[in-house]
This record gives structure tokens, sequence and C-alpha cells, in this order.
């Protein structure tokens, strides 16, 4: 769908590319709710493709009236980049042709070798994928998830059935489900998994994060309840620090105060008690359309 990064000239890093780079745009993603660009960007003689999504493209959002879609999307990228586990594209905040917006690397899928899926290319099971994120959400018959997957709950597939949603038991979801939590997403659907070259998995589409009242809405609920692991606990403790210093600062010019003290107390809270978070049954727990 776009071409591949070019081989970048010594000392150009990404996040200066999607800065200072010159926007060009191909066209518009349709299927998104608000107005979302694939642009090329070139700088330096360095060139890329990157998603542009323009602040006046923005449909407003009663339950997230402050600030913009495109200042959470940069927040979470922030954040992950805290943590260390690089779990979204490289994010920046610019003038584009339509204005300041969001920028950020586009991420191309990874070929058709099936060693590039974690399970072999297989769905959960032999049973129906679904969502973007090809061998890490299914459908099973079944009223167990199966080993190496984990189950979320029961789906209306039609016709009075039902069936059980699982995802895989990998690390890399696992990261995001952590991630997820800490920025309070309230919109993490299967379509927005993008697996990508070398096992890299990533997730996109931050735009309804960091309120301040609980609204975590995932399909990533398989670990819920279960005991945090060693490597989250130390990401977690990263970002503590961090939030303390200058990516709280850093934070302070993209969401509320409010949402930032509720950001630091999630940290807390995760620490404190060194679990996955469950369900709080005062929101929809599963985003619709789940991909």
């Amino acid at each position: 769908m776009s071409a591949p990064e070019r081989i970048p000239p010594r000392g150009v890093t990404t996040a200066e590319l999607l800065t200072e780079g010159e926007l060009t745009v191909r066209g518009r993603i349709r299927e998104a709710s608000n107005a979302v660009l694939l642009c090329d960007v070139s700088y330096e003689g360095r060139e890329a493709s990157c998603v542009y999504k323009p602040v006046a493209g923005e449909r407003p959002l009663w339950d997230f009236p402050d600030g913009t879609l495109a200042q959470r999307e940069v927040a979470a990228y922030e954040v992950s980049e805290a943590t260390g586990w690089g779990l979204v594209p490289t994010t920046v905040l610019r003038d584009g042709p339509y204005g300041q917006g969001m920028c950020q690397l586009w991420i191309d899928p990874p070929g058709d070798d099936p060693g590039d899926h974690p399970d072999g290319g297989e769905g959960g099971g032999g049973d129906e994928g679904i969502g973007g994120g090809a061998g890490l959400l299914a459908l099973v018959d079944a009223e167990e998830p199966g080993e190496g997957w984990k189950a979320v709950g029961l789906a209306e597939v039609g016709e009075g059935r039902t069936a059980l949603l699982v995802h895989a038991d990998d690390e890399r979801l696992r990261r995001l489900a952590v991630l997820d939590a800490v920025i309070n997403n309230a919109d993490r659907k299967g379509g927005h998994l993008l697996p990508a070259s070398g096992g890299r998995l990533y997730g996109i589409d931050h735009g309804v994060t960091f309120n301040a009242e609980n609204k975590l809405r995932t399909l990533l609920w398989g670990w819920a309840g279960e005991k945090l692991t060693a490597e989250a606990v130390e990401a977690l403790e990263r970002l503590r620090e961090a939030l303390g210093g200058p990516l709280g600062v850093r934070l302070a010019e993209l969401i509320t105060e409010a949402e930032l003290d509720a950001t630091r107390a999630r940290v807390a809270g995760l620490l404190a008690s060194g679990r996955h978070p469950e369900p709080s049954g005062e929101w929809p727990a599963i985003p619709w359309p789940p991909v």
C-alpha cells in the first residue's frame, strides 16, 4: 500500500522527519470516523509514508471535551516511549496542509511469510480470526480458549449463536494491555493492532484516552486480575519517575491537569495492586464494534 521507508541519512531522526518534513497528501482513509489523510513526508533526503489527522477534521465528543484527539494521540506516544516498549509508532504534533494535527509514521504490514506471525499464521484454533491483528484475535466455537489463548467473553455471531472471543497469550499484547490501563484507552479494537515486520506489534488510534474518569474499554481483558509481570512493574516504575519529571512536563502541554493527575494515580494504583485491572462495571468493557 505504501513504499518502504528509505534508508535515512545520518542524523535525521524519525521525529525530525515527521515534524520538519514536507507533507504531500496522497489520499484519505475513508473508513475512519474523523479525517485521516495518508501522506508522503520528506526532509533532507529522507522520505516515508505517514498518517496526518488534522484537528479541523475531528468530530467533537461530549465525554472528551478538553483538548484535541490529536494531542491525546501524541500523549499516548510519549507515554509508550517512556515505558521503553515502543508500542506506538512515532507520533508528533505539527502544522500541515489543513492546519495543526497529529502526524504518525505509517506502518507497513508484514510479508506473507508465516514466520512473521507469532502463531505460525493460524487463527484461534482454526476458528474465525477477527480485527486487524492477524493471528492475535479470534472467535472460537468452544467453552474454553485453548492453549496459548486468553478468553475475553462471549460474543453474538448471528442466528442466535454465540462464540468465545479470545486473544493470543502474547507478551506484546500484554504490554499493550498495561499501556492501555495507564492511558485509560476507551477504544482498543482489533483493527487498532498493527503487526509489523520483525515481529513488532504496534497500537494505533489513541484519540479517546487519558479521561480523568475510568473509561477503559478493550479487547485485551484476558489477563484481568492476574499478577503483573516483573517487566511491567519495572516499566511502571520508570513511568512513575518520568511523570514527576520531563514526561509530566510534556503531558501537561497535551492533556489537562486533572487528566495528568489521573494518569499518575493509575500508575500508582497498578503498582500498589501489582495486578492487571478488571472491568469496573460502570462502563462497557468491550468496544463496539470490536474490530
